[in-house]
């Protein structure tokens, strides 16, 4: 159980963390980002030339590779980040959670009619 005494509102103005992050530091997904960014030279193998690029293109080149050798989770990443992922969900019931009915017609049937 919470103090009681411990649940008392900070005085306006006044931060529950004075010391907390330093000005102007950068967090973890900035610093990320920004190395991802990072330009350098690197064999394309799919383009069979030294290139100039990203580190993030040389890793979707990687990825690319090992679809293409056959990597079924490397393939499944290329497909998702192009398509984006499939919705799984299928419904398996019909009107207000009765069983499905399959009801079969002949088409020339229906036709006469």
């Amino acid at each position: 159980m919470a103090n009681e005494q411990n649940l008392i509102p900070f005085e306006k103005g006044k931060s529950g963390n004075p010391k907390g992050r330093t000005k102007g530091s950068k967090n973890r997904l900035t610093l990320f980002r920004e190395k991802m960014e990072l330009v350098r030279k690197s064999y394309n193998s799919l383009t069979g030339k030294n290139e100039e690029m990203e580190i993030q293109e040389e890793m979707v080149i990687r990825q690319i590779e090992k679809a293409l050798e056959g990597d079924t989770a490397a393939f499944n990443v290329c497909i998702d980040s192009l398509h984006g992922k499939l919705n799984d969900k299928v419904e398996h019931t019909g009107k207000d959670g009765e069983p499905l009915r399959v009801i079969f017609q002949n088409m020339n049937e229906s036709a006469s009619s």
